[in-house]
């Protein structure tokens, strides 16, 4: 697996270290036997973009780290959403969701998000040619503060046959 296309969504606690994030990236990796020379990068809450831990740990592996609002991670259909995480944050899922957009090359960087229904997505659109490889994992380690939530998608291949246009008037 030479390409670089898993996505690694993270959520974590405030202050969380650096080693207990690549901890659990190297955990998950390793349990998953997924390679993580093919990380494509980090994707999170958009209030985790100053994250120490989290900005170290993506300059440490020089990877991207891509962050989206709360309004857009929570229209993703995931698979173990948590209402502690809603009430905390906003959206019911931040790794698994913000793994699956990122892998889904959704960008909303440069929009204004003035109403989240503007985007069109739909739980089943986001999907569409994305895989939730390893759904969410919490990590903690007791000598450590903190915990790491870590989830992996990966874009996959889909073919023209999959995606086609509402209405074919030729």
């Amino acid at each position: 697996m030479n390409q670089k296309d898993l996505w690694v969504g993270i959520g974590c606690q405030r202050g969380t270290s650096t080693h207990l994030i690549e901890t659990a990236i190297q955990q998950v990796f390793k349990e998953n036997q997924l390679a993580q020379s093919a990380i494509a990068g980090i994707a999170t809450i958009d209030n985790k973009a100053s994250e120490v831990g989290l900005v170290e740990f993506c300059q440490l592996y020089n990877l991207p780290l891509t962050t989206f609002p709360a309004e857009i991670l929570r229209l993703v259909c995931v698979p173990n959403p948590a209402k502690i995480i809603e009430q905390a944050m906003g959206t019911p899922s931040v790794a698994e969701a913000a793994a699956i957009l990122a892998a889904a090359n959704i960008e909303w960087q440069n929009k204004t998000i003035l109403n989240p229904n503007s985007f069109n997505l739909t739980p089943s659109v986001t999907a569409v040619g994305v895989k939730c490889l390893v759904p969410k994992q919490i990590f903690r380690v007791e000598e450590e503060p903190g915990a790491v939530t870590v989830a992996v998608a990966q874009e996959v291949e889909t073919s023209a046959s999959v995606i086609q246009p509402l209405s074919e008037n030729s």
